[in-house]
């Protein structure tokens, strides 16, 4: 009896779904490496699965500010959280004149497999920046904001963005995949133990992964000179995510000359979105506009 009111339960918070009007879908035809099968999936609190084709979610600015960002959820890679996480930044960052966009990406166990998400990012970076004329974006203003797992995507993204992941399908693919910065909120970057306790790692390596892969999918040993500025902030006691995976990417992005940006909070926890008021995390969002206003992306407010 139990079972069958848990089951009932999952079935009433869950509803099969197709891409919301207006979407920007990032292939033109099949993702390359196949996808879910099934319709997308969507809880009543915006959690995503199933996603048979990657899209964006695109929110513009009455007047934009000529910066845009990607926006990347987390969920450990078993599901996107853009219920919390995407969706409300995206919303700030529109009120802020800042094109965002909401990245909806395959997840490695329904289909393309591990790099499947990874595919997903540059591509998303590419279709931006492509269109960037379009909607009155800068193309050298285009960063990426990851949460949690989505941050592991953006950290990926930035610091392999001529990866060759997958096959050029059309002229968008020869377009740079780099952001020009990148913010990682209580970010999941290293593969490397003992900090490899995240479900992020089991989707993407399974429990006992051999040195290599963890090698290749641990974001701060592929630092070099050119990869973006980026902003990262974490609680201090994240049950999640160790917070040295903040500490250990800051001092590779230091090591290779990248400007970085560090904010480590004594309390928060992990999963914080935009942050709870009156919370340390909440402050996450001045911080990071006065950042990107120090480095010029983003205009000094008029007076």
């Amino acid at each position: 009896m139990q079972r069958l009111m848990l089951l009932f339960l999952i079935c009433i918070n869950l509803h099969a779904v197709a891409a919301p009007p207006g979407a920007i879908m990032l292939w033109p035809g099949a993702p390359p490496g196949g996808a879910a099968s099934g319709p997308q999936r969507d809880s009543a609190r915006g959690s995503i699965t199933q996603v048979e084709q990657p899209y964006l979610i695109a929110h513009r600015p009455a007047q934009p500010n000529g910066i845009a960002m990607l926006l990347v959820s987390g969920g450990g890679y078993a599901h996107i959280e853009a219920g919390k996480e995407s969706g409300p930044t995206a919303r700030w960052l529109q009120a802020q004149g800042v094109t965002a966009f909401e990245l909806v990406y395959r997840l490695p166990q329904e289909g393309g497999g591990v790099s499947a998400p990874f595919q997903d990012g540059q591509r998303a970076m590419r279709v931006i920046r492509a269109r960037a004329a379009e909607w009155g974006i800068d193309p050298a203003r285009i960063g990426m904001l990851g949460f949690s797992a989505g941050a592991h995507l953006a950290g990926m993204t930035a610091v392999q963005p001529d990866a060759a992941r997958y096959a050029p399908v059309d002229a968008v693919d020869a377009v740079s995949a780099r952001p020009d910065f990148a913010v990682l909120l209580y970010p999941v970057l290293t593969m490397q133990a003992p900090f490899d306790t995240t479900h992020a790692k089991k989707q993407l390596l399974g429990r006992h992964p051999a040195q290599a892969a963890r090698d290749a999918l641990s974001v701060e040993l592929h630092v070099h000179a050119r990869t973006p500025p980026m902003f990262i902030a974490q609680a201090l006691d994240d049950p999640i995510a160790p917070p040295e995976n903040s500490q250990l990417m800051a001092a590779a992005l230091r090591r290779a000359g990248v400007p970085v940006e560090l904010h480590l909070f004594q309390r928060g926890g992990h999963g914080w979105g935009l942050g709870k008021p009156g919370s340390e995390p909440a402050a996450w969002p001045r911080l990071l506009l006065a950042w990107l206003q120090a480095h010029g992306w983003m205009a000094q407010p008029a007076g």
